[in-house]
């Protein structure tokens, strides 16, 4: 794949809605991955007044520099980015806090409080999307948007628009090398950034990007798992556990729907 072409073909996209949407603003976090650097630059790269948005929340020293970084060498490469540095962790502490004194300690729990360190993360992206006119620019890519369901709802998955949706992972990585984005943000390990203990995307999933792409590019069943080897058995029992056990985020929200009595002639 051309990426250079690549790049271009997406910034004129994004461009376009824009102008045909009366956008007047791209609204991003940026969490120090790969996913959103290269979001982040094409959005850079449209000329709009872009708001690149740095939200750590007790986050690893590590992954909070990434995120600097990026946004650091975003704002001194496109005169239409502003940088925005919003630290939630002590409006998170306090949300805790409040649930664990008032309610009870039995309605929270590891992954509840993973997920809504995303949910502030979007509502912090809203916020300054609706004072600045602007829309929220998606991080997500193909294998976690439509096949395994690796995101949070109405977190990282509440956005306005989706630039690399349609790429698999491997191709973000291709298409950040062609972008000039930092080499310690392509080559660190994918990590949500929900966990105190660092955790990587490919341990919470059990198999690595490549293989999970392969399964879906090829939409491989799980009835012929077995036919593989171990690491390709894995990658396809994997796949299809999230796919399924995540389809309520991949698919429109269920609706009862009302039975409209016949029309009677008079």
């Amino acid at each position: 794949m051309n990426y250079t072409k690549l790049a271009d073909e997406i910034t004129a996209w994004l461009r376009e809605y824009a102008e045909n949407n009366r956008v007047t603003s791209f609204v991003i976090g940026v969490s120090g991955g790969v996913d959103s650097a290269v979001a982040s630059t094409l959005a850079a790269r449209t000329g709009l007044p872009t708001y690149v948005v740095g939200m750590p929340i007790h986050q690893i020293v590590q992954q909070e520099d990434l995120s600097d970084t990026h946004i650091e060498w975003l704002a001194s490469k496109y005169s239409n980015v502003t940088p925005v540095k919003v630290d939630l962790s002590d409006t998170f502490d306090t949300f805790v806090n409040t649930i664990q004194g008032r309610v009870g300690s039995q309605y929270t729990s590891d992954l509840a409080e993973a997920n809504t360190r995303s949910r502030f993360r979007m509502v912090t992206l809203y916020q300054i999307a609706a004072t600045t006119g602007g829309i929220v620019v998606g991080t997500g890519n193909k294998v976690e948007d439509y096949g395994v369901g690796f995101y949070t709802k109405y977190g990282d998955g509440g956005v306005d628009i989706a630039p690399i949706a349609d790429l698999y992972k491997t191709e973000v990585w291709e298409l950040a090398e062609s972008l000039g984005v930092n080499e310690r943000i392509v080559n660190a390990a994918p990590t949500d950034g929900l966990w105190d203990d660092g955790r990587t995307d490919e341990s919470q999933i059990g198999a690595s990007y490549e293989l999970l792409e392969w399964v879906m590019e090829n939409n491989i069943p799980l009835e012929d798992a077995d036919s593989y080897s171990e690491d390709e058995r894995l990658a396809i029992q994997q796949y299809h556990k999230f796919n399924t056990m995540n389809k309520h985020k991949m698919l429109p929200i269920p609706t009862f729907k009302v039975e409209q009595p016949e029309l009677m002639s008079v």
